[in-house]
């Protein structure tokens, strides 16, 4: 079975870890640094924008 990839947009992402005061790190060491707590925080965000736009 292949790897997911791509299940959250780029620009989402980048966007979601400026709100969450990450994306200097993301810039400066990548994805690989960002902590699995505030992965999850993201995922949440996320979520809660899919759910604003699609009520």
């Amino acid at each position: 079975m292949g790897k997911r990839r791509g299940i959250m947009a780029e620009s989402l992402k980048e966007e979601i870890a400026r709100e969450l005061g990450v994306y200097d790190v993301v810039k400066s060491e990548g994805w690989g640094s960002v902590p699995s707590r505030t992965c999850g925080q993201m995922v949440q965000k996320a979520i809660e924008k899919a759910n604003q736009a699609h009520p």
